[in-house]
């Protein structure tokens, strides 16, 4: 098992010390475990500070991989919440430190952030989707420092905030068009099992994402628990595992030095 997305007290969201979050990933089986803690430039919200001591955390980490080389491997990562005005910060923070892997995600859009609500207001819930995912869309073409996209779909995490259901093709165009450009510049995409943890009603990404990502010879996928808490490492990884072989994809990617790996499944 290969779990791509963990956090650590290191992201302003978590509580659980680094080795909490090691120690239980030994203990469930983990050959690989990547930290990738929070950077969230000019975040929305003042009632969070995704702020990051990047030398803390690098110190940590190496001193993370060195303790633990002999039981598990310790991949150093970052996940980058992208806004379109903060891209040659996050850029910066990015080719600061030699990282393994990085998660390009999406947590606020347009300067509104999406936890809270902010984002819908004076929307309609098709152009709260429309709009997310083009604004998704022009900050993937300007931004080239990550691996994967994280949660692609973070939007319907936040359903309680639109009063009606929004079908996958009214907003088909733009994803197909996300996916060609992330494909076409050789970054790939995760599936992120937090969508058990939050009881949402789709996977994330959706079903639907995933078959026009395979449609699409999209290769390059991780898999990650988003854990905040040891007790979410791992969670429901093997289980995305079979649905990914189900839906005919051979390959989960590891990453060392932001190059891709690829496990067969």
């Amino acid at each position: 098992m290969y779990d791509y997305h963990v956090h650590t007290s290191f992201s302003a969201d978590c509580e659980a010390p680094i080795n909490d979050i090691i120690e239980s990933a030994i203990e469930k089986g983990v050959k690989e475990i990547a930290i990738t803690d929070h950077i969230d430039y000019d975040y929305p919200s003042k009632q969070i500070d995704f702020s990051l001591d990047f030398e803390a955390y690098h110190r940590t980490l190496n001193d993370c991989r060195e303790k633990y080389k002999d039981r598990i491997d310790v991949v150093k990562g970052l996940e980058v919440g992208l806004q379109h005005h903060v891209i040659d910060q996050s850029k910066e923070a990015v080719d600061a430190h030699p990282y393994d892997f990085v998660i390009c995600s999406f947590h606020a859009a347009e300067k509104k952030e999406l936890h809270f609500g902010d984002y819908f207001e004076n929307k309609t819930p098709l152009n709260a989707y429309i709009d997310f995912y083009t604004y998704t869309y022009q900050c993937l073409e300007a931004f080239q420092s990550y691996n994967v996209v994280g949660h692609i779909n973070t939007i319907d995490r936040y359903k309680k905030y639109i009063d009606k259901p929004i079908e996958f093709m009214d907003y088909f165009d733009i994803v197909e068009a996300i996916f060609k450009r992330v494909i076409q510049n050789g970054k790939g995409i995760e599936i992120n099992t937090s969508s058990f943890r939050y009881n949402m009603d789709v996977l994330s990404p959706t079903m639907e994402m995933l078959k026009l990502y395979k449609e699409l010879n999209g290769e390059i996928i991780t898999v990650g628990s988003d854990a905040h808490s040891p007790d979410y490492i791992g969670h429901q990884i093997d289980y995305i595992y079979d649905l990914l072989k189900h839906l005919g994809f051979k390959y989960i990617s590891t990453f060392r030095n932001m190059e891709p790996n690829f496990i067969k499944l």
